[in-house]
């Protein structure tokens, strides 16, 4: 029993001093990390010092640069306002001093004035004591010729009366009776005179005038050809009518709507045909295909694009035509819309006669015939050019083409003679200068030209815009073609001001007005197409 409890005992003790040992070395072990630690956070805890103090060393630097910098720019400024004001002083001093010596000169200068005007003075009087001098002369010479005059007539008189005595008759009735004698004998010399240069005239005007007319038209040659309705256009191969016409036929219909012509697609190979009385129309309409052709894709949307392009460079093409035209012919100064309108007769036509062709012809033969005359070339080729601009005027008008002509070319500031010559080649007006007959007898000799007019060519072309003109006038009405050389007339109205019940409607009123106010040949078909559009934009 003794010797478990001093087993027991003992392992006690022996416990207890190991465990010391163990505690005593962890406690050693802790207190290491612990100083360990502790060194790490001073040096963790003196870096972070230093970086500290670095900052505060870098924040005064620049703060110290920037407050050196404001000094020197303030003192800049300040020197800167210093030397403007010191120069402002030197000006000042320099005008100063530069109006002293003014003033210093102005003073000489009236010395000097005085002193000229004591003299002038001196001058004046020395002057007027000799024209007194010479009026007393004057004078005596006068009295002197008056005596001599009065002995002259007294003389004169004598002599009068002696010769009265002598012939029976008074001065005054021997006077008359030879007044009577040489105004008879000059009344028939001039009568005969008169009519023998009348006859004279006549043979030599006539003949003369014969002679400028053959030589002008003989000196100017021009083309004969008229201009029809019809345009053709040439394909590769058929298989491209196929693509022109589209499903169900909506490209073509998307082309007549768009410019308004007629697209004929027959058996005729390789062609198709464009029809239209309006040749700015057609060409927009051969321009768009062939484009369209060209480029291949065809359908309702791009043939909308192509057909707005093509009138914009058809649009640029007439400045175009207009200052070549102008260039040809040796005009200089002309108006830009002068120069528009002469571009634009490329595509109109007068009689079936082209109405570019006939001005340009009008202009040489008007030069070539004031040369010849000896009148102002320049100005009749000028008015000769510009005598039917009243027929392209873009706004309907109810006066003459002539006086609309005239009126055009004083709003853009032309000649009088020029105006009056436009105005009066139709006798609308009185012709006041030289160059007016001319010109009328210029449009005269290209109108009459063999095979240059066709009189019903232009009442066809009037009675087709006189349909489109009425149809365009009613309500919701956008756009209006007359097609099928005026058999059909196409009315494009917008969806959302007509409706379908109200298109109806619309085409018996059309039709109705056609027949009250128009005459025409056969009868017309009114096709009102209404076509709804929603449009959106994806962003």
């Amino acid at each position: 029993m003794l010797y478990p409890i001093i087993a027991a005992v003992v392992s006690l003790i022996v416990g207890l001093f190991v465990g010391k040992a163990i505690f005593a070395k962890e406690t050693k072990k802790i207190e290491e990390e612990a100083t360990a630690k502790a060194a790490d956070i001073v040096k963790t805890a003196e870096l972070q010092a230093e970086n500290i103090k670095k900052d505060r060393v870098l924040e005064a630097k620049e703060k110290f640069l920037k407050l050196r910098s404001e000094f020197e720019d303030d003192s800049n400024r300040k020197k800167q306002i210093l030397v403007q004001n010191e120069q402002k002083l030197k000006d000042r001093e320099r005008q100063i001093q530069q109006s002293m010596d003014d003033a210093r000169k102005s003073t000489e200068q009236a010395k000097l004035s005085v002193d000229q005007v004591k003299k002038m003075e001196a001058d004046v009087i020395s002057q007027r004591q000799s024209l007194t001098s010479k009026e007393e002369n004057l004078r005596k010479k006068t009295e002197e010729a008056e005596k001599k005059q009065a002995e002259a007539d007294e003389m004169f008189a004598s002599q009068v009366a002696q010769l009265e005595k002598i012939a029976g008759l008074t001065a005054v009735e021997a006077k008359q009776q030879l007044i009577q004698a040489m105004t008879a004998e000059a009344e028939t010399k001039a009568s005969s005179m008169i009519k023998t240069a009348i006859e004279e005239a006549k043979l030599t005007a006539t003949k003369e005038a014969k002679k400028v007319v053959i030589e002008t038209i003989q000196r100017t040659a021009a083309e004969n050809a008229i201009e029809n309705c019809v345009s053709v256009f040439n394909i590769e191969s058929d298989d491209v009518k196929g693509k022109i016409i589209g499903r169900e036929g909506r490209n073509i219909r998307a082309l007549e709507a768009a410019t308004g012509v007629e697209f004929i697609v027959d058996d005729t190979p390789e062609a198709i045909i464009i029809s239209g009385f309006d040749p700015v129309r057609r060409e927009i309409a051969r321009l768009s295909l062939h484009r369209l052709v060209q480029d291949g894709r065809i359908h309702p949307a791009r043939i909308e694009e192509v057909v707005a392009k093509t009138k914009k460079n058809i649009d640029d093409e007439i400045v175009e035509i207009g200052e070549r035209t102008v260039i040809d012919l040796g005009i200089h100064g002309l108006h830009p819309e002068l120069i528009k309108m002469v571009g634009r007769m490329r595509f109109r036509s007068s009689y079936g006669q082209n109405l570019l062709q006939h001005s340009r012809e009008v202009a040489k033969l008007c030069a070539t015939m004031a040369a010849e005359l000896g009148l102002n070339a320049k100005a009749a080729k000028r008015a000769g050019l510009l005598h039917d601009i009243g027929k392209v005027w873009h706004e309907e008008a109810e006066l003459p083409h002539a006086i609309l002509g005239m009126q055009l070319a004083e709003k853009y500031k032309e000649n009088a003679e020029i105006c009056n010559a436009i105005g009066a080649h139709h006798d609308e007006i009185e012709m006041t200068s030289m160059i007016s007959p001319i010109i009328q007898v210029c449009d005269a000799i290209s109108g009459s030209r063999p095979g240059a007019r066709r009189e019903m060519m232009e009442s066809y072309m009037r009675r087709l815009k006189e349909l489109e003109e009425l149809a365009v006038n009613f309500q919701g009405v956008q756009k209006c073609y007359a097609i099928q050389a005026g058999r059909e007339l196409r009315v494009l109205v917008d969806a959302e001001n007509v409706t379908d019940e109200k298109a109806s409607s619309l085409s018996f009123d059309i039709s109705q007005k056609i027949e009250k106010e128009m005459q025409y040949p056969g009868q017309i078909k009114v096709t009102v197409i209404r076509e709804m559009r929603a449009v959106n934009y994806a962003k």
